[in-house]
C-alpha cells in the first residue's frame, strides 16, 4: 500500500512540480529545435552548400542558440558562398563558445588569408594550433597559407604533416597530390587523386584534379567520362565545362568548346583558367575584338602572366588596333629580353602607322638571337614589395647591366624567404647570368622540388650546355617527358636532341606529329621541319613546313626554337 501511495503521488504532481515542469518545457523543446538545426548545418558544410547551412543556422539562432556556439560555423557558410563582408561580422570579433574555439580561429584565418591579409591568417592560425595541434584540416590550411605566401618549401611540409595526422582527409590527399604534380609529374599525382576517390568517391573538387591530370596525360575519354560524372554531380561547377571545353579544343573543335564555355556560365569568366580559355577561342574563331577583351580582363588581373600578355597583344594585332598593342607594349618590346615575336607585332604596328624607322629597328632585333634570359618589364623600379617585386627589380637592375645590384636584391629575397621557389629561381637567373653555372644549377634543384615548368626545364638544359655537360641534357629531357609526356616544349626539344645525333627522318617524324596534333602553332617550329625535312630528303615536307611558317608569322607564337630561348 505504501509502495502504491508514492506511485500515485509521483502521477500527480504538486504544484511546486508541476511548475517547474512548465518552465522547463519549453527550454528542452528549445534547445531541441536548435540542435536539430545546428546538426543539419554541419551536414550541409561537410557537403560544402554554404547556403543551406546558413539556413539551418538561422533556424538556429532564432530557437535561441547563443551567437558564440554558431559564429564558427556562420562564419564558414558566408565564406563557402564568398560573402567575405558577412563573413567577418561572425568572424571578427573572434568570439567563441569553448567547444567552437579551434574551428573559429581556422575560420578566421581562412577569412583572413581570402582577403589577402596574410600575417593575420598566420595570426589565427597559431590559435587554432594552440587548441588543435594536431588537426590535419588546420595542417591543410597552413600549408595554403605557406603556399600563397611564398614559402613553399614549408608549405610542402605542412600538407605532408596534414596527411601524417589523418590519411583520410581527402582535401590533405588532394594537396599532396597538387604539389606532387608540379613537382614530380602526371604519373606521379594519380595515385594520390585515386587514393582520395577511393574514400571520397563523389568529391568533385578531387574529380576534378583527377580529369585535368588524365586530360594532361593524353587520356582523353577517360577525362571525358569523369567530367561528365562532375557535371551529374554538380551541374552548377564552371570547371567541368571548362575542362571538356579544353579537350575540344585540343581536339580543334574551336566551336564545340566555345559552347562549352558558355554553358559553363559568366562564374567561369572569374576565373584566370576561364579567361585564358576564352580569350584563345575567340582568337581562333576571328572574332579578335573578343579576344581583347577577355585576354585584357586576365591581365589586369594577372600583370605578371606572361604568356597572357603575349596572347593579348597578338589579340590587339589581330583587331588591327595598332594604336593601343603600341602604347601597350612598345617599351616592352623595345628591351633586350623581349620576344622576337613581340617584337615582329609592334614592328608590323609601326608599319601600319607609317613609323617605318622604328619598324625596322624592332624588326631588326627581332633576327637576332636573344642572350638575356631576364625580361624586363615596364614599371620595374616600382615594383612594391614581397618576392614578385623583387624579381622585377632584379630584372630591371640585370637588363640595365647592373648585375651587382641584382645580385643585392636576389640575395635580400632569399635571405627573407629561403624557402620559396620564386627567390630561388630568380637567385639561379642572377648566378647564370654572372656565369656562375654551377650556382645557378643548385638553385634550380631547390625549385624543381617545388615545381618543374619549361622555364625552368630551359635553363638547367642552358646552364648544362655552358659547363660542357651536354652528355646530361638527353637523360635530363627523357625523364621530364616520363612526367609529363605531352609537353610540347619538350617534345620539341627531343627532336631537337635527335637532329643533333644526326638522325634527321626521326626527328622530322616528331616534329610532324608536333606539327599535325595542334599543340603548337609556331613559326619556329615550321621553320626547324622544314631543316629537318631537307636534310631528310623529303622536300615537300619542307616544302609546306617553309609555307606554314610564312602564314603563321606575325600571329603565331614565339618564333624561336627551344634552343633559342
Amino acid at each position: 500500500m505504501t509502495c502504491r501511495s508514492d506511485l500515485q503521488r509521483l502521477r500527480r504532481p504538486g504544484p511546486l512540480l508541476a511548475a517547474v515542469l512548465l518552465i522547463a518545457a519549453p527550454a528542452l523543446a528549445v534547445s531541441e529545435r536548435s540542435g536539430v538545426a545546428y546538426r543539419e548545418a554541419l551536414v550541409a558544410l561537410s557537403r560544402g552548400d554554404g547556403i543551406a547551412a546558413e539556413v539551418a543556422l538561422r533556424r538556429a539562432e532564432a530557437a535561441g542558440m547563443d551567437r558564440s556556439a554558431l559564429a564558427a560555423r556562420m562564419g564558414e557558410a558566408l565564406i563557402d558562398q564568398g560573402d567575405l563582408r558577412k563573413a567577418r561580422e561572425w568572424l571578427g570579433p573572434a568570439r567563441f563558445a569553448p567547444a567552437e574555439a579551434a574551428h573559429g580561429w581556422r575560420m578566421l584565418g581562412r577569412l583572413e588569408m581570402a582577403e589577402g591579409h596574410l600575417p593575420a591568417a598566420g595570426r589565427a592560425f597559431d590559435q587554432a594550433l594552440k587548441l588543435t595541434p594536431r588537426d590535419s584540416r588546420l595542417w591543410v590550411d597552413i600549408a595554403r597559407l605557406r603556399y600563397q605566401g611564398g614559402e613553399h618549401a614549408g608549405a610542402i611540409a605542412a600538407a605532408e604533416q596534414a596527411v601524417t595526422f589523418d590519411p583520410e582527409n581527402v582535401r590533405a590527399i588532394e594537396l599532396r597530390g597538387l604539389m606532387v604534380r608540379d613537382s614530380y609529374g602526371l604519373p606521379a599525382a594519380l595515385p594520390w587523386f585515386e587514393n582520395g576517390l577511393k574514400r571520397r568517391p563523389d568529391d568533385v573538387p578531387l574529380l576534378l584534379e583527377y580529369a585535368a591530370t588524365l586530360g594532361d596525360l593524353g587520356r582523353a575519354q577517360d577525362m571525358l567520362t569523369v567530367t561528365r560524372r562532375v557535371i551529374a554531380l554538380d551541374d552548377r561547377n564552371p570547371r567541368g565545362f571548362l575542362l571538356q571545353a579544353v579537350l575540344a579544343a585540343r581536339a580543334g573543335q574551336t566551336d564545340l568548346a566555345r559552347h562549352l564555355v558558355e554553358r559553363a556560365g559568366r562564374r567561369a569568366l572569374d576565373r584566370p583558367g576561364g579567361l585564358l580559355l576564352s580569350g584563345l577561342l575567340e582568337l581562333e574563331a576571328g572574332n579578335a575584338h573578343l579576344a581583347v577583351e577577355q585576354l585584357d580582363r586576365l591581365v589586369r588581373f594577372q600583370p605578371d602572366n606572361a604568356p597572357a600578355r603575349l596572347l593579348l597583344a597578338r589579340a590587339l594585332a589581330a583587331a588591327g588596333n595598332d594604336d593601343e598593342l603600341v602604347a601597350r607594349f612598345g617599351a616592352e618590346a623595345a628591351t633586350a629580353g623581349a620576344s622576337p615575336y613581340l617584337k615582329t607585332l609592334v614592328a608590323r604596328a609601326h608599319e601600319n602607322r607609317g613609323e617605318r624607322d622604328k619598324a625596322g629597328a624592332l624588326l631588326d632585333a627581332a633576327a637576332r638571337a636573344v642572350t638575356a634570359p631576364l625580361v624586363l618589364l615596364p614599371g620595374a623600379p616600382d615594383a612594391g614589395p614581397g618576392p614578385a617585386g623583387a624579381v622585377r627589380r632584379a630584372r630591371a637592375l640585370a637588363a640595365a647591366g647592373n648585375l651587382a645590384g641584382a645580385g643585392t636584391v636576389a640575395g635580400a629575397a632569399l635571405a627573407a624567404l629561403p624557402g620559396s621557389a620564386v627567390t630561388r629561381f630568380l637567385s639561379g637567373d642572377v648566378q647564370a647570368l654572372r656565369g656562375d653555372c654551377a650556382g645557378a644549377l643548385a638553385h634550380y634543384r631547390q625549385v624543381a622540388e617545388v615545381r618543374m615548368t619549361d622555364d625552368l626545364a630551359l635553363r638547367v638544359i642552358g646552364c648544362l650546355q655552358r659547363m660542357g655537360q651536354g652528355g646530361a641534357i638527353a637523360p635530363f629531357v627523357a625523364r621530364l617527358r616520363a612526367a609529363r609526356p605531352r609537353d610540347p616544349l619538350l617534345l620539341w626539344i627531343e627532336a631537337g636532341l635527335t637532329a643533333e645525333r644526326g638522325d634527321w627522318s626521326a626527328a622530322t617524324d616528331r616534329l610532324t606529329y608536333l606539327s599535325r596534333s595542334g599543340l603548337v602553332r609556331d613559326a619556329g617550329l615550321q621553320r626547324d621541319l622544314a631543316r629537318a625535312a631537307a636534310r631528310a630528303k623529303r622536300p615537300e615536307v619542307a616544302r609546306q613546313a617553309d609555307l606554314a611558317a610564312s602564314e603563321l608569322l606575325p600571329l603565331a607564337g614565339d618564333s624561336r626554337s627551344p634552343q633559342q630561348r
